[in-house]
């Protein structure tokens, strides 16, 4: 999936959408997705000014976008609701990331459970693991289907 594709499943616009690519999607299993950090993403003037870092918590937006996407392919009926979340747990932000890396965003689904679906993700950045954590997502039904995806 290009990031055209992408749009028509993620509600999320720029300078929110946090997806760039996918590269493999197992619907109900699991998705590897890519985000690439250019100096010149809208955060870096106001997060350290200085000191280009991205912010862990958008990290963590892009691991959920990506299980959104993963999600949204699960789904009989993925235009009426949109995900989302509901609790991160186990965040460990391991190392920085920086303008100029590569994110390769790795989410699985781990079950569902009345309504809410329960994943696993992990981001790295040239092998090495930056950011991880369990996330918890729920479904919300769109006034309007016809509006996003």
């Amino acid at each position: 999936m290009n990031s055209e594709q992408i749009e028509k499943w993620l509600p999320h616009r720029y300078p929110f959408l946090l997806v760039d690519r996918v590269l493999e999607l197992k619907p109900g299993e699991s998705i590897l997705a890519l985000k690439n950090v250019t100096y010149n993403e809208p955060f870096f003037t106001g997060h350290f000014p200085g000191l280009k870092l991205m912010p862990g918590v958008l990290i963590v937006e892009a691991l959920a976008q990506a299980g959104g996407i993963l999600l949204y392919h699960s789904l009989p009926e993925p235009e009426k609701v949109v995900m989302v979340m509901s609790k991160i747990e186990e965040a460990k932000f391991r190392k920085p990331v920086v303008p100029g890396d590569q994110l390769k965003l790795s989410v699985q689904m781990l079950r569902q459970k009345a309504g809410f679906y329960y994943f696993s993700a992990q981001a790295t950045v040239d092998g090495e693991v930056v950011v991880e954590g369990k996330l918890t997502a729920g479904l919300m039904k769109k006034n309007n289907p016809d509006e996003g995806r």
